[in-house]
C-alpha cells in the first residue's frame, strides 16, 4: 500500500472545452496549403494529398469527446512526485492468481500513454482474452513530464531524471519491487531504471537498444555491429534530420506546430505512418482514428514544443552514461517494421540479455500496431521474474 504520508494519487478525468474544440476546427479549416512538386508522394516529406484527406477528418468527422471519454474508462490519476504533476494510469490485475508483477511502461516520442492504451486490459486481465490468469500486471502508465497531460518542467528533464521520477512514483503507487518496459525514448528510461535502481527492478523489457554514439569503438565491435552502424549511418542522413533539430533549435519549430494543427499532423503523422510496420498502406499499421487521437492529446495539452526539448535534454547525458551496461536482466521483442534494428551482439554487449524475439509484424509503436502481439511478449518475458517479489 503506499506511504499514508506520501504523494496521493487524485482520479484524473479531463473534459476538454467544446471551445477548444470548435477552435481547432476552425484552425483546421483554415489551413494555407503549401505548392506540391509533381508526384513527390512521400520522397519529401509527409504526403499533402493524405494530409489533406487527414485534415478535413479531423475537421469534420473525427469525435474528439467520444475517443477522450473512451480514454477516461481507464483509471487515470495525477500523483505529484519530485515537485513534478505526474498523470498516469494505473490499473491493478483483475482476478490475480499468484504473485501479481507491477509493470511500468515507458513511452517515447511522438506520443504519450496513448501508445499503452489498447495493452491496459491485455495484461492486467490476460484471462480474459485466452491468456494464463497467473500472468496479469498491475499496470502503471506514466506520461513522462512535458508529454500528455503530465506537467511542463520549465527545464526539460532527461532519461535519467526520467528514470528517478519514475522510482519515486512507483513507491508513490505502494510498489518496492517491479519490472519495466519501454521503446524509443521509453527505452532510455527503462535502461536507466535498471542501471540506477537494479535492487527494484526485476527484468527489464525494450524494444530497442538505442543508436550508437561517438564513444564507440567501431574497431571494438564485431563484423554485423559495424554493418549496423553503416545501416544506422544511412538512417540518420535520409531519416535522422528531425532529430538534429529537436536536439538543437526545439522552439523554432514549437512556434508553427503549436499554432498550427495541420502543421503538427504534418510532423507527427509523417513519422506515424513511416515508423510503424504497415506493409505499404498510406496509414501505416494505425488507423486514422488512432492517428486522430494521438495528435488530438498534443494538440489540447500544447505539448509538442516541451516533448520535443527531451531530446535536447538527452543530448547532453554524459558519454560514461551512455557507455554504462545493463545488469538487470534483460529482455528485446525486435519488430520487423521498426528503425535499425540491432543485432544481437549489440544486445549482449550493453545489457544482460537474456532473451531476444522477432515477432512476425509490428514497428515502432508496436504497443498500439499489434496490442495482443505485445503483450502476450511482455507476459512471456516476465513469466520467469514473479516469484523474485516474494524475496
Amino acid at each position: 500500500m503506499p506511504d499514508a504520508t506520501g504523494p496521493r494519487p487524485e482520479p484524473f478525468a479531463p473534459r476538454t472545452d467544446p471551445a477548444a474544440v470548435d477552435d481547432l476546427r476552425r484552425r483546421l479549416r483554415a489551413t494555407r496549403w503549401p505548392d506540391v512538386p509533381e508526384d513527390a508522394g512521400w520522397s519529401q516529406g509527409v504526403d499533402v494529398d493524405w494530409l489533406r484527406d487527414l485534415v478535413r477528418t479531423w475537421a469534420d468527422d473525427f469525435d474528439w469527446p467520444a475517443h477522450e471519454a473512451a480514454l477516461n474508462r481507464l483509471p487515470r490519476y495525477r500523483v505529484r512526485v519530485g515537485g513534478i504533476g505526474v498523470h498516469v494510469v494505473h490499473a491493478r490485475a483483475a482476478a490475480p492468481v499468484g504473485p501479481v508483477l507491477p509493470l511500468v511502461l515507458t513511452h517515447g516520442w511522438p506520443d504519450s500513454f496513448w501508445r499503452y492504451s489498447e495493452v491496459v486490459d491485455l495484461l492486467t486481465d490476460p484471462g480474459a482474452h485466452g491468456g494464463d490468469p497467473a500472468d496479469a500486471f498491475d499496470v502503471v502508465v506514466p506520461d513522462m513530464p512535458g508529454f500528455g497531460y503530465s506537467d511542463r518542467p520549465a527545464d526539460a528533464l532527461d532519461s535519467i531524471a526520467v528514470a528517478g521520477l519514475w522510482a519515486e512514483l512507483m513507491t508513490a503507487l505502494g510498489y518496492d519491487r517491479f519490472g519495466a518496459a519501454g521503446g524509443d525514448i521509453g527505452s532510455h528510461v527503462t535502461r536507466y531504471l535498471a542501471l540506477d535502481h537494479p535492487h527494484r527492478v526485476v527484468a527489464a523489457h525494450r524494444t530497442d537498444a538505442g543508436l550508437p554514439g561517438p564513444w564507440v569503438d567501431p574497431g571494438a565491435l564485431t563484423p554485423e555491429e559495424r554493418d549496423w552502424l553503416r545501416e544506422v549511418a544511412g538512417w540518420v542522413a535520409t531519416e535522422g534530420a528531425y532529430a538534429v533539430l529537436h536536439r538543437t533549435k526545439p522552439q523554432t519549430q514549437a512556434v508553427g506546430l503549436t499554432d498550427s494543427p495541420a502543421g503538427l499532423a504534418a510532423w507527427v503523422g509523417e513519422k506515424l505512418r513511416s515508423w510503424s510496420d504497415g506493409g505499404g498502406h498510406p496509414e501505416g499499421a494505425l488507423t486514422r482514428e488512432q492517428i486522430l487521437t494521438n495528435l488530438s492529446i498534443y494538440w489540447f495539452t500544447g505539448t509538442i514544443g516541451s516533448s520535443m526539448r527531451m531530446y535536447r535534454a538527452n543530448a547532453a547525458i554524459p558519454p560514461e552514461q551512455l557507455a554504462r551496461r545493463v545488469e538487470v536482466p534483460s529482455g528485446f521483442a525486435l519488430f520487423p517494421g521498426d528503425i535499425v534494428r540491432p543485432p544481437r551482439a549489440w544486445l549482449d554487449r550493453t545489457a544482460h540479455t537474456v532473451r531476444v524475439t522477432e515477432p512476425a509484424r509490428g514497428g515502432h509503436f508496436a504497443p498500439i500496431e499489434q496490442p495482443e502481439a505485445y503483450a502476450r511478449e511482455l507476459r512471456e518475458f516476465f513469466r520467469p521474474y514473479r516469484a523474485a517479489l516474494a524475496g
